[in-house]
This record gives C-alpha cells, structure tokens and sequence, in this order.
C-alpha cells in the first residue's frame, strides 16, 4: 500500500512537467532501442548461422588423402591415392564414435537433357550413406538410390534443385533420362533445397551417383595404382619418344568410349577423392577423428613417427569460429548501445537534481507534516524508475521496429528476442535506481527548516 501511494505521487509530480519528462526519457530510448535492435540483429545472424551449418550436415569430418612430394617438390593437397572405400567401410565398422561415412569420388562436367545443358557445381559419386552424413535423408521427390546400384554401378541419379530448374524448367525431373559425357543417367530422386553454403556454394547445384559409376563410368579411371600428380609430372614431359613414336599396333580393335562406358574394365585396387564422415555428437568429435587416425594408420602400415598420408579436416572448428566472430561483433555493437544507456543515466540524475531544487520547499513541507527521511527518498526513486522504466517501454518499441525495418529495407535476418525485452526492462529500473540514488539521497538530507525558508 506505501508502495502504491509513493508511485502515485511520484505520477502525479511527472505529469506537472510532461515534455521535461519526456526529453528526459530520450536518453534512456534510445539506449534501450539500440541495444534491442542490435540483439535481435545478432540473434537473427546467429539463427542464420545455425541453419546453414545445419545445411552442411552436423559434426561433419572431412578425410582427404595426404600430399605427394617427388625430389623436394611438393605437389600440394590431395596428391596422393591412399583412401579407398574399404577405408571408409573399416572407419565406419571399426571407430564407435563415428555414427556413418562415405567414399567420395568428385566430378565436373556437362549435363545434357534435351536441347538443354548445364555445368553444375559438383558431380558427387557416393553412396546411399551420404545423404545420412548431410542430415540430408528427406528427399523432395523420388527416392535415393540404394547399395545394390553401387555395387553394379548402376546409371541412376539424384538431381539437386538448381540443376532441375537449370535443365527441366519447373517440369518433373524423375523418371527422365539426362547425359553426362554421353552416357545416359535416369533420374530418380530430387534433393530437397538447402540453399548456399557459409562460402557460398550452391548446394543445391549437385549430382549424386553411385560412385563406381561415376569412378569408372563418367571420369574414366579403372585402375589407379600410381601417384597421380607424378603421372600428371610425365605425360607433360617431351621425351625421344613422342617425336619419333615406337607404339606397336594392338592385336584388338580399340574399343569406343560408349563402349568402355558400357563395359568398364573390372579392378583390383580403387582410390576415392575423399571419405566424409559425421560423428555422434559434437562432443564426440575430438574421438572420432583420434579413432580414425589410428583405423586409417594402421590400415596404411604407417609407422611410429611417420606423417599421416591423409588429412582430417574438422567442420566444427570453422563452424566455431564464424560463431564466436559473430558473437564478438554483436557484442561489440552492444557495448556501443550501452554508452547510449549510460549518458541517459546521467541525463536522468541531472534533471532529477534539478527537480529536488526546484522541489525544496515541497520537501520541506511533507517533513513538517511527519514524512520521514525515507519516504523523500523512496518518493524520488520511484519517480527515476518509472522515468527510466517508461523509456524502456519506449526503447523496446522504437527498438523492435528498427529491427523490422532493416529486414524489410536490407533484407537481413532478424529475429525477435524475448531475453533482450527482459534484459531492456531490468536495465532500465538497473539505471534509474543508479541514476536516481543520489538526487533522491540528497532531497532525503533536506532539513525541513532550511527547506521551508528556501526561495
């Protein structure tokens, strides 16, 4: 009941000066409406962030072969043909901490459906497992291709957004029949859309393929026992040979590439672009990467002290450190909103000084009718906190409608953040009781003889 009497009068001596009330509010709006504008800004950054790292497949780890050097020249990343899909097999059967993995064989070419072609992103040759490693298990139409299409290298496909649009024109891609080098695949599947990548990279813009029939099919490689950039090194070299050429005839009639796609030869050894694999959990990545080091190491016969002949890259690192740049820079913007909040404050104490002087004889007055101490003091807090409180309200507003607009006018992604509207509303009573201390400490130390003689 004291309570509500103290804010009541606390109203009632606002409402005597409502435009000195108001700009003295100003501080505390625009304070408060920064930092909710920059709070729902960063959420909307960070919910962004997060749905494009979903986008990318959760705890991904991504295992490339190591790099090749030939007489102290290294021939960079990747160079080297260590991985094969039993390594994917013995990573997947062999590491607890790993949840699934695939073999990768990647490829970049044409694609021909009609009078129509495109040159998509990436040609993925892969297994079933894949779209399990890329939270990717719900297809938009079709059905995924199965183990039995990657064991016969079977000619099926499973085509993302972009390329369906690029090639079909809003028509239904399954069923229909495309080229890629001029071997027919049918399509049976068509990826749900996920939009472009931290990087950049339209996801969407991909085919999948049983990865022995892109290997042996479509890039033309059937056995590979030899280090690829050291081949690459030879074939560019002029020797005696190529001016005056020995090769002898062959007893048998080269066979066309129609027929080599139709017919690969059969293998002995197969080496795969990359392996990626996804882990339980997020916690559980450390562990999984130490599994399939030591899986890949022993499979490799790499001793005690040698290099590894492959690379684990963590997706979770960059993924950690594009959220904590994100964070950094929300918080940084939020330090510069407070500056706002604190000149407010200080606005706040200087006219509620200006208020006690010009209140000294009502001061005086209220102590000689019996007001204690006390009451002067919780009366001008009250006043401060509902000042302050009233900007909040205002902040938030003006806040939350800034955010909206820079969705609408900048096409940023906002979202809205009830712990910034809690936040603002504490602060701001955090303020007005800082602020307003002294003022109200000061009216309370009045004696009510000298207040009632002040003029």
């Amino acid at each position: 009941m004291m309570v509500y009497t103290t804010a009541r009068t606390a109203f009632r001596a606002l409402r005597r000066n409502p435009l000195r009330a108001m700009l003295t509010t100003l501080g505390i709006v625009i304070g408060v409406g920064a930092v909710i504008a920059m709070m729902e800004i960063g959420a909307g950054a960070s919910a962004a962030l997060k749905k494009t790292i979903a986008s990318m497949g959760a705890n991904v780890l991504v295992i490339r072969p190591g790099t090749a050097s030939s007489g102290g020249v290294s021939f960079g990343a990747g160079s080297t043909t260590t991985l094969t899909p039993e390594d994917s097999l013995a990573i997947l059967r062999e590491c607890p901490a790993v949840r699934n993995a695939t073999p990768m064989v990647r490829a970049r070419t044409q694609v021909v459906y009609g009078n129509r072609n495109w040159v998509p992103n990436a040609i993925y040759g892969t297994t079933p497992a894949y779209l399990d490693v890329q939270d990717w298990s719900i297809l938009a139409e079709g059905e995924p291709f199965s183990d039995r299409d990657v064991l016969n290298g079977n000619r099926v496909c499973i085509l993302g957004k972009s390329l369906v649009r690029e090639l079909f024109e809003g028509e239904s891609a399954v069923g229909k029949e495309i080229r890629i080098k001029n071997i027919a695949f049918r399509v049976i599947g068509v990826l749900t859309p996920k939009g472009a990548n931290m990087m950049g990279f339209d996801q969407d813009d991909v085919i999948l393929a049983p990865w022995t029939t892109i290997k042996y099919r479509v890039t033309g490689a059937s056995l590979s026992t030899a280090n690829q950039s050291t081949a690459t090194a030879a074939d560019s070299v002029n020797t005696l040979s190529n001016l005056y050429p020995t090769a002898q005839r062959s007893l048998y009639p080269e066979r066309s590439a129609v027929q080599q796609a139709n017919n690969p030869m059969p293998v002995r050894f197969a080496n795969i672009d990359q392996i990626m694999a996804a882990a339980n959990s997020s916690a559980e990545i450390p562990l999984a990467i130490e599994q399939i080091a030591g899986v890949l190491r022993e499979r490799h016969r790499i001793r005690n002290g040698e290099p590894d002949d492959f690379n684990i890259r963590d997706m979770a690192e960059l993924t950690k450190t594009l959220s904590t740049t994100t964070s950094l820079m929300t918080n940084l913007l939020l330090a510069v909103a407070m500056i706002s909040l604190v000149v407010g404050g200080v606005g706040i104490m200087n006219i509620m000084l200006v208020s006690v002087t010009e209140r000294t004889r009502e001061i005086g007055l209220r102590m000689a009718v019996g007001a204690r101490g006390k009451d002067i003091l919780r009366q001008f807090l009250v006043e401060a906190v509902v000042l302050c409180l009233t900007g909040g309200a205002m902040g938030i507003v003006l806040g939350h409608g800034g955010s909206l607009l820079v969705k609408l006018l900048l096409k940023w992604p906002v979202e809205t953040s009830p712990a910034a509207i809690a936040t603002a509303v504490l602060v701001s009573a955090g303020v007005g009781i800082i602020f307003g201390f002294y003022p109200a400490w000061k009216a309370s130390r009045l004696d009510p003889i000298e207040a009632l003689r002040y003029e």
